[in-house]
């Protein structure tokens, strides 16, 4: 399995657009436009940094992932993303190392990328999602 560097921080917000004012506002970053994913009930706004990103995500159910996090420990940083190579190998090297997995097999994920997480009871407590990204 080959890391190729952080992705991008999602961070879980009650609003998009409540959240996009700090990091327009005051941090002076660009938002690159939202998107959503109606398969994980979220909308996502990403704000490039360098090389990597920032990702506001808001719940479109009340039965979404994203709610239930903001439900469990409100707004703030709900994953870690590393950008690999090739994930579906990724996960097969993973699960032979023995490491628990929320997705077995790659999902859709936002901006067209192929994405899938890891157990936080796996990696310390920290969600950490794999994305691969077709041509970047």
């Amino acid at each position: 399995m080959k890391v190729l560097k952080i992705d991008h921080l999602g961070i879980a917000v009650n609003s998009i657009d409540d959240g996009k004012k700090f990091w327009t506002e005051i941090l002076g970053l660009e938002c690159e436009g939202t998107e959503t994913v109606e398969s994980q009930k979220v909308t996502t706004a990403f704000f490039p940094v360098g090389e990597s990103e920032v990702e506001l995500l808001e719940s479109t159910s009340p039965d979404g992932p994203i709610a239930g996090y903001l439900e469990k420990k409100g707004p703030g940083i709900q994953h870690i993303a590393f950008r690999v190579e090739d994930i579906e190998a990724a996960l097969r090297a993973l699960k032979e190392k023995g490491v628990k997995l929320i997705d077995e097999k790659p999902r859709h994920g936002a901006g067209g990328t192929k994405i899938a997480f890891l157990h936080p009871r796996a990696t310390g407590g920290v969600l950490v999602e794999l994305c691969e990204r077709e041509g970047r």
